[in-house]
């Protein structure tokens, strides 16, 4: 893995940054080098599921590490598989950088099929009816060994993307929408 340095990330996260000033189609990629190999772990909690995979290398996301892992984010209750946003596994391994971690993401949720997500807004808030689980670009996670308020932290400090914070049921959501925060 890469150095775990706040200097290094935070150099990195300032060209991600300014890429995504001047050409926002850009911004997302341009958090790490074309020619860093990315690899994340997942352990699925409905499921029980485990899976380490390298998504990027030599410059381009791998399909069958991509679809690897959109089939471990896949709606539980349905079955349904949605290509996972490429972006939001980059965020994730931002994460994972940037707080050093060594065990794999909890996955409270990935995908949603619509009716799913139907399904969760009759039975409790804070569920949105467009939500961005149902285009495959939005996670609600854990990671072992890190208190949820740091985890909230290191995703803040990347300011892309949705940031959600759920203290009670103990996970934070990430999505790759506008950069925008709330605690649930």
């Amino acid at each position: 893995m890469g150095s775990c340095s706040r200097r290094h990330f935070i150099k990195k996260i300032g060209t991600g940054f300014l890429a995504t000033c001047l050409v926002p189609a850009t911004g997302w990629s341009a958090l790490l080098p074309d020619n860093t190999r990315r690899s994340l772990s997942f352990y699925n909690t409905h499921t029980g599921e485990r899976l380490g995979v390298c998504y990027f290398r030599n410059g381009a996301y791998c399909p069958s590490g991509m679809g690897q892992i959109s089939h471990i984010l896949r709606d539980h209750r349905t079955g349904d598989i949605e290509a996972i946003d490429s972006r939001l596994m980059d965020v994730l391994f931002n994460v994972s950088q940037q707080l050093c971690a060594g065990s794999p993401f909890h996955i409270i949720s990935g995908y949603r099929s619509p009716q799913t997500n139907a399904r969760l807004r009759k039975k409790t808030t804070g569920v949105a009816k467009f939500s961005y689980h149902m285009l495959g670009r939005a996670i609600d996670i854990r990671l072992p060994g890190c208190d949820t308020r740091k985890l909230r932290q290191a995703c803040l400090d990347l300011e892309i993307g949705g940031v959600g914070y759920y203290p009670r049921s103990d996970f934070v959501h990430l999505d790759t929408g506008a950069f925008r925060t709330w605690t649930g």
